[in-house]
């Protein structure tokens, strides 16, 4: 049991319950609450005073702060966590968020990335945060690959699909490619991508330059390894990664304090790299997580929240991921059945699509 759960399990009903009304208050408006506006909605008549004992208790055990000098509390990230794990009650998705995103995706758009970019759009426009698509890796097996001279410092590198779709890269090859090497390297990637998907070559690759190190040339050895890295290293997750509606990060903020916050977080978002990377640890298990501030793992993330779920194809294979960022004062709630529609419907339209 998690600090907060076990905290939780500790506490009496009118402790549980001015907390899980002071998170609820606090999520649906913003401000700090007081002991006054509490004792209109509790269950039990309850005096101010009482309450405030009891506010200053949950403040003893890090579950709610006081900003400033105000009267009034709002949750620590410990007790937003704790609220989440323990207290948030997720209702259905409503019908007009259904009939929204269905809308979205009724088009039978063709392409996946056009398809998959207007998931973004009404998933940020539906929760006013700024969405996150990661889009799921081209894992229809090779049929050809190519290296292609563009130049003493240039190349390009071209796969071509059994299902038609092809890719290519330029990248900068070992010093001293001939057209020789390139033949080379191409040919003895042919033999061993027939019907594999990059994921499988990629491991193949190590162990068959291995055994036939003495046949294969040292110049075709090392393009080999330096044109297939680029679908690793010239950031294949983050060309993966979609994200919509970073405007409304800033219209939630309203004052210039956390500006510089949300600055870095546009800088990362236009980066991609280390969200990407972190949205794939979603790949490591179903259904939608919820990342509280510094929970998120990045340090420009920390006052921001990530409710987030991986989609799967038709073999329950985990392929990508939707996601919402926004400030931690998010409608978990409301958000949260929202990721999860999205995820199983863009899920079942890729299915669909074989």
């Amino acid at each position: 049991m998690n600090d907060g759960r076990k905290l939780l399990a500790e506490m009496n009903d009118r402790s549980r319950e001015v907390f899980r009304r002071v998170v609820e208050t606090y999520l649906d408006s913003g401000d700090p609450v007081g002991s006054r506006t509490l004792t209109r909605s509790m269950n039990e008549k309850i005096s101010a005073a009482t309450i405030r004992n009891v506010m200053q208790d949950l403040e003893y055990l890090g579950l709610l702060g006081s900003p400033h000098v105000s009267a009034g509390r709002i949750p620590t990230q410990l007790g937003l966590r704790m609220f989440v794990d323990g207290l948030l009650e997720v209702g259905d998705l409503n019908s007009d968020d259904r009939e929204k995103i269905d809308a979205t995706l009724g088009t039978n758009e063709r392409d996946v990335g056009t398809m998959l970019d207007r998931v973004g759009s009404a998933l940020s426009g539906l929760t006013q945060g700024a969405s996150l698509v990661l889009a799921p890796k081209h894992e229809a097996p090779i049929r050809h690959i190519e290296f292609v001279s563009l130049g003493h410092d240039r190349a390009l590198v071209v796969l071509v699909h059994a299902d038609g779709h092809v890719e290519n890269r330029v990248f900068t090859p070992p010093p001293g490619q001939t057209p020789s090497s390139m033949r080379e390297a191409a040919n003895f990637l042919n033999a061993l991508a027939e019907g594999k998907t990059l994921t499988d070559l990629r491991g193949a690759i190590e162990a068959e330059i291995g055994k036939r190190r003495r046949e294969l040339d040292v110049l075709a050895q090392d393009l080999v390894t330096s044109g297939l890295a680029v679908w690793e290293n010239e950031g294949e997750s983050y060309e993966r990664l979609i994200v919509r509606g970073r405007a409304n990060l800033l219209a939630e903020e309203g004052q210039t304090e956390d500006l510089d916050r949300i600055r870095t977080l546009f800088d990362d978002l236009e980066r991609k790299r280390d969200i990407a990377e972190f949205l794939e640890l979603t790949e490591e298990g179903e259904g939608v997580r919820i990342f509280i501030g510094s929970e998120n793992k990045l340090f420009s993330l920390s006052g921001s929240s990530l409710v987030v779920s991986p989609y799967m194809n038709a073999d329950r294979k985990i392929i990508g991921a939707v996601g919402v960022i926004g400030p931690t004062r998010l409608n978990y709630g409301r958000i949260v059945p929202i990721v999860d529609y999205t995820a199983q419907l863009v899920g079942r339209l890729l299915s669909d699509r074989g």
